[in-house]
């Protein structure tokens, strides 16, 4: 039983642990597709500010700069044996007061008791997870831990645009013959109500993550004055590719990662339908119509996504215009590749004036473990944080950096310690950005207890 010393003193801890996220929060380290337009100094003094809140990890721990600002932290550990990765990206969107409740990068504090919510830029994606490694590596520190393998601490700069900073560690890493065990990034939260009859919460654990590929379709034919327009101009044409590819998405399937979620999350629910969630395989091609229809996040574990993101035409208002253009995001599921999906495309428009171009070509990664003594210490730590939660393994929509690890192992995971609403996981990438206080405490302790077991 924990005493009331005991209590305060946890309460003083985590609530001198907000503070320091609330200035980490304050810091715009925003990303940008064009290298000369970011502020690198918010950069530099993110890095500074680390060195002076986490005294501990920056004495025991080794670190290096990897790529120009990404942070690469060793915590040598007791024996040889293969290492644990720990990622997070401390880059975040772009984003202007406009729209917001509290401003992106005034890191509001909100509520009372457990209701109490931090807004700001970066809370969820992804200095939360980022800035509660760091306090859990801290708090090891002085208990006296030191691992049994060593542990990397990866902190990427430029995951929301290039990645670069991953890139380089993992290739690194490798070039110095690091063995790595087990990597653990974003991803994946703890969610409720995703199940139809599932009460309980779920934490979804990514064990791959869909390929994320753009692709662009580009329409050029002549131009001209708009008050002379022909039957079908460039923009007209690209319009009509755009509405076809829509009705014509990809078609929907189960792969072997969503049947054993539904079996897993479905055992918990009730029946009929717990019948049916736990026969995935016999019931199939209801699964896969129930999933579709249910809502954005559902359909999505189910099939091949595209968005329509960008569209570009003429300059001028009363011109034609001779190049149209849009760009296509599409989340290439597990089992389909770039090139099946490009055909896809090809076929859908049917139209051989549109050109489908793939830009910055990016596959499926691969499945990791799904059981086994790592699978089961994430597991383990995770239910110790959330005891409720039903674990479970998942394909991860979004990208994310870990994805440059899948070469070096076969267990890689994308998790993010913390209850997510589903409002609240709308404004990732949005507007109004924020998370709930004590799911962060949570977060804290659920890094303390897998560091004991890797």
């Amino acid at each position: 039983m924990t005493s009331s010393t005991e209590h305060d003193d946890q309460n003083e801890q985590n609530e001198q642990a907000l503070e320091r996220l609330r200035e980490l929060i304050r810091i715009p380290t925003m990303s940008n597709d064009e290298p000369d337009r970011v502020d690198w100094e918010a950069f530099e003094r993110y890095a500074a500010t680390l060195e002076r809140l986490y005294p501990l990890l920056h004495d025991a721990l080794e670190r290096e700069f990897v790529a120009g600002h990404s942070l690469l932290f060793r915590w040598p550990g007791r024996e040889p044996g293969a290492a644990s990765v720990l990622m997070a990206h401390y880059d975040v969107v772009a984003a202007t007061p406009e729209g917001w409740v509290h401003a992106p990068f005034d890191a509001v504090l909100t509520g009372v008791g457990a209701e109490r919510v931090l807004w700001g830029r970066g809370t969820l994606d992804n200095k939360g997870s980022g800035t509660s490694i760091l306090e859990a590596v801290e708090r090891s520190l002085a208990a006296g831990l030191t691992p049994l393998h060593d542990v990397y601490l990866l902190f990427g700069h430029d995951e929301e645009t290039a990645g670069t900073g991953a890139v380089a560690a993992a290739a690194l890493l490798a070039g110095r013959g690091v063995a790595i065990g087990f990597v653990l990034d974003e991803g994946g939260a703890v969610v409720e109500r995703i199940f139809p009859t599932v009460d309980a919460p779920v934490a979804v654990v990514g064990v791959s993550e869909k390929g994320t590929t753009s692709f662009s379709l580009t329409v050029e034919q002549e131009g001209g004055h708009a008050s002379t327009p022909p039957k079908v101009t460039a923009t007209t044409r690209l319009a009509r590719a755009v509405v076809r590819l829509s009705k014509r998405p990809f078609r929907a399937s189960l792969n072997e990662v969503g049947a054993t979620m539904v079996k897993t999350v479905g055992a918990h629910g009730r029946n009929p339908l717990k019948f049916v969630f736990t026969h995935p395989r016999a019931f199939r091609p209801l699964l896969v119509g129930l999933f579709a229809r249910l809502g954005p996040e559902t359909a999505a574990i189910v099939r091949t996504t595209t968005a329509v993101t960008q569209l570009s035409g003429s300059l001028a208002a009363n011109a034609l215009a001779e190049r149209a253009r849009a760009v296509v995001n599409v989340r290439i599921a597990v089992g389909s590749t770039v090139e099946s999906t490009r055909r896809h495309l090809v076929r859908a428009i049917d139209d051989p004036l549109v050109r489908v171009e793939v830009l910055q070509p990016n596959g499926p990664s691969p499945v990791s473990e799904m059981s086994g003594p790592r699978w089961d210490s994430l597991s383990a730590a995770i239910t110790e944080a959330y005891p409720t939660a039903i674990v479970t393994p998942y394909v991860q929509n979004g990208a994310t950096d870990s994805r440059q690890f899948a070469k070096l192992s076969r267990n890689v995971y994308r998790f993010s310690p913390f209850e997510m609403s589903a409002e609240e996981r709308g404004t990732l990438h949005a507007k109004n950005e924020r998370m709930h206080v004590q799911t962060w405490f949570t977060g804290i302790r659920f890094y303390e207890v897998l560091l004991r077991r890797l």
